[in-house]
């Protein structure tokens, strides 16, 4: 892992109050390949995933808590959902339905899936829409919590790899922009990934903008 010292200047830009003298920093995760700010370094818990179609996955929560709030990075790697899904079927005899492979569905509603988690949490949907990060695409959905917490969450996939965003403030605090607006993805060789049009997971990436050095992107 690696960790960069984020600029008084940035933090001006980008947050106000007592999270500014917090020294936010930039944190990079080479193992899943991207870039975020969080108040220190995360936690790193190993997790396995429940998918739509009733298979588990790998995957790696990065979290935080800091002073009432909580940042969540979560990576699921879809990368065996081929493998996985024909497994299941090998030899199988029942009637059609139950003997599909649902490899192509699994990660075509992998965004939407992860997104319905939070739409059956016992709170209070605000906001669901279309994001994107350096043009991948994804969602984002904002909730209001029993306890007048707010969460605010997006979610993205690239090259078989789900990125669930997660933050949540105390009620009355601002939105979590210096985390959540500051996603990067890299590619395996460590080289922030930005595209010319949107990148949709599943179909063939568009060209990529040039970027200015490894790790720092654009």
């Amino acid at each position: 892992m690696h960790v960069t010292p984020l600029t008084a200047a940035a933090l001006v830009l980008l947050v106000s109050g007592p999270a500014a003298a917090q020294g936010w920093i930039e944190y990079t995760s080479k193992n899943d390949l991207f870039i975020v700010n969080f108040p220190r370094e995360p936690a790193v818990t190993e997790i396995t995933y429940p998918t739509e179609f009733g298979i588990t996955l790998p995957g790696r929560v990065y979290g935080v808590d800091d002073r009432g709030s909580r940042y969540s990075v979560t990576v699921v790697d879809y990368s065996t959902v081929d493998e996985v899904h024909a497994e299941r079927v090998r030899g199988c005899q029942g009637y059609p339905d139950t003997c599909t492979n649902r490899a192509a569905n699994e990660l075509r509603g992998a965004l939407d899936y992860a997104v319905s988690n939070f739409l059956e949490r016992d709170a209070r949907i605000t906001y669901y829409g279309y994001a994107d990060t350096d043009r991948i695409e994804g969602r984002r959905v904002q909730l209001l919590n029993p306890d007048q917490s707010r969460t605010f969450a997006a979610v993205y996939m690239h090259d078989s790899r789900l990125y669930v965003l997660e933050g949540t403030v105390p009620a009355n605090a601002p939105p979590p922009a210096l985390f959540q607006q500051n996603l990067g993805i890299f590619d395996k060789d460590m080289i922030r990934v930005r595209y010319t049009t949107i990148y949709r997971h599943g179909y063939p990436p568009p060209p990529r903008e040039e970027t200015r050095g490894r790790l720092r992107g654009c």
